[in-house]
């Protein structure tokens, strides 16, 4: 059995190391991978500068979501992988210039604590009334799909939305809360909803049944606490040692697929020139790109794919030393409001997100801008971006922790246009038409952060998963942890 797979991400990697892995256990399989790219890897590209490493795409993953840390210990990157520092995660949110800490007790957007919700400068005294009446909250059944900031406002008020939820999914979609599907994006929320009413009290619910599957579960109480995970030499230890797995004669890098075609046998792939026929197809391009090629063969199929919004983005990374910056307010970084009418999005202070990841008496900043609302900035020059990254940076922090005289060791910028898929309203019901349109082209399956979740260890698990389902293999025992 022949498999083509077109696209080189991480997604594109774990179903080609599937079918590696598949080979050697004695199935007869061949695979080609197509990448129009000359690096393998998509955005998880990292390198080390001056001791620092640096992130250049995504710095760490979900500890709750298995499969990538799975995947670095099958490699033999266990001893690789390290946990975020959380003893010293605290987050801030851009409130009228000023650093306001997220209040203790906040489940994601829902608040669990009286005291600190009651305290916090974050929302005013309305906000705060109308988030202890959001307890009374009766029941309400789901009556299809809305976006998250119509779920926010409903039960905290607009405040809320524009204090906490754009900031944080603006941080993991760099997305627009207005657009964003609760369904897709938020479904415990929407579950709670309708069980609850309240959301507060069906966090607390499931908070106190939490706590009882530790008490109760040895394998629970084991598990580490850490909310990321990252590789102690960048993201890119994880790509490197899949791509050292693979044959090498079935990568094509600087190969961009131009054509698909489906055939009586199969599938055709047109790549660099030449044409290829497969038994099967792995298409684990961004779901525009796949829109494009697979227009020919699936008009309907197309134009779903081709309606998942994308948001772009820049990241920015820069090496200070700290003998020319002041002390930094303590915790991982802060979130900006779009509502601050700011540039940045979100910096993290990555020498303290992750420990050992950075020389001592270094400091490295990872700024983040773009999203939504400001594709125009990446038609801006290196030089520009970083002027403004630092400029934002000073306003947001004083001029005696980051003075305009205190100059960057160095400097990095990074665009990814139209990299990150957005789950719009209706994305559920979009993702069941695309199933349907499946259903009809036996041999082909669609793999990415479009589809079923943003985070790597997502597109790891669909990588993998659509490998072991064309060769016809169970999914293994989950592997030991160690």
């Amino acid at each position: 059995m022949r498999i083509g797979i077109v696209g080189g991400g991480i997604a594109g990697l774990a179903a080609a190391y599937e079918l590696a892995r598949a080979r050697s256990g004695g199935v007869d399989v061949e695979y080609t991978l197509f990448e129009g790219r000359p690096q393998l890897g998509g955005s998880l590209a990292s390198e080390i500068v001056n001791g620092a490493v640096l992130e250049r795409g995504p710095d760490s993953f979900l500890s709750e979501k298995p499969a990538a840390a799975e995947l670095c210990r099958e490699l033999g990157l266990g001893g690789e992988l390290i946990p975020s520092n959380d003893a010293a995660r605290k987050t801030y949110i851009v409130t009228r210039n000023r650093l306001v800490a997220l209040p203790d007790g906040l489940m994601f957007l829902v608040p669990t604590k009286l005291a600190p919700t009651a305290l916090t400068r974050l929302f005013s005294l309305r906000t705060k009334t109308r988030m202890a009446l959001e307890l009374l909250h009766p029941p309400r059944p789901s009556e299809g799909d809305e976006s998250v900031a119509a779920l926010v406002e409903r039960h905290y008020g607009r405040e809320a939305v524009d204090r906490l939820a754009d900031p944080l999914l603006s941080g993991i979609y760099g997305g627009d809360s207005t657009q964003l599907s609760a369904q897709t994006v938020l479904p415990r929320l929407v579950e709670m909803e309708a069980k609850y009413g309240s959301l507060t009290r069906g966090m607390l619910a499931a908070h106190r049944k939490m706590r009882e599957m530790a008490k109760n579960s040895p394998k629970t109480q084991n598990r580490g606490s850490a909310i990321f995970t990252a590789l102690r030499g960048g993201m890119q230890q994880m790509v490197d040692a899949i791509v050292a797995r693979l044959d090498a004669v079935s990568l094509r890098t600087a190969t961009p697929v131009t054509g698909i075609e489906k055939t009586r046998q199969g599938w055709r792939i047109d790549a660099g020139g030449v044409s290829e026929d497969f038994d099967a197809l792995i298409v684990a391009a961004s779901a525009w790109a796949a829109a494009d090629l697979l227009a020919p063969v699936d008009a309907a199929l197309a134009s779903e794919l081709g309606a998942i919004p994308y948001s772009s983005s820049i990241t920015v990374n820069l090496i200070y030393d700290k003998s020319r910056i002041g002390a930094l307010p303590e915790g991982f970084g802060f979130l900006v409001p779009a509502v601050e009418g700011r540039d940045m999005l979100a910096c993290t202070f990555s020498h303290r997100k992750f420990v050992g990841r950075t020389p001592q008496g270094k400091a490295v900043f990872r700024a983040f801008l773009g999203g939504m609302r400001h594709t125009e900035l990446l038609a801006e020059s290196d030089e520009a971006l970083v002027a403004t990254v630092r400029r934002e940076m000073r306003e947001i922090l004083g001029a005696r922790t980051i003075g305009a005289a205190a100059e960057p060791e160095f400097a990095q910028v990074t665009r990814w246009s139209r990299a990150m898929a957005q789950y719009a309203v209706g994305h559920k019901a979009r993702m069941g038409r695309i199933s349907a349109r499946l259903a009809a082209l036996p041999g082909l399956r669609l793999v990415g952060n479009a589809y079923d979740g943003i985070g790597v260890p997502d597109c790891i698990r669909l990588g993998r998963k659509a490998a072991r389902e064309l060769v016809g293999v169970e999914e293994p025992a989950q592997a030991p942890r160690v």
